[in-house]
């Protein structure tokens, strides 16, 4: 079991930046593999970033390529989204999630229903 929590959500104006941070609690937590989702009011939960287990391989969703940057910390036990030119259609509630699988696929999905463990969602909000 891992417990996650997210901070670091806000409102911010187009061209601004964020970091979010996954803090995680509880047993393992290099070995998952770990990913970012978002969802919009109105929208289904879609992928943003994963990272694998070892932070050597990272994922990102064609929207937020290049801009976005996922990381991790095993020492800390900490995920982060450092986000970058957020724009007004970056807002939703964005959640982290861990994959107990990480480390024997060697692998993080892009896929939510892979994903075992979830945070409880930090809001970013951006204006035009």
């Amino acid at each position: 079991q891992v417990q996650l929590v997210e901070s670091g959500g806000g409102m911010v104006q187009a061209g601004a930046s964020l970091r979010l941070s996954c803090a995680a609690s509880g047993r393992s937590f290099s070995v998952y593999a770990m990913g970012w989702f978002r969802q919009a009011p109105g929208k289904e939960r879609e992928f943003v970033g994963a990272i694998t287990w070892n932070g050597r391989v990272t994922y990102y969703a064609d929207s937020v390529k290049g801009r976005w940057t996922i990381s991790r910390d095993n020492a800390k036990d900490m995920v982060y989204l450092q986000m970058n030119n957020l724009k007004p259609e970056d807002t939703a509630l964005y959640y982290c999630a861990a994959d107990r699988r990480g480390f024997y696929l060697d692998y993080a999905s892009t896929q939510a229903d892979d994903y075992d463990f979830w945070g409880q969602g930090t809001q970013v909000t951006v204006s035009s």
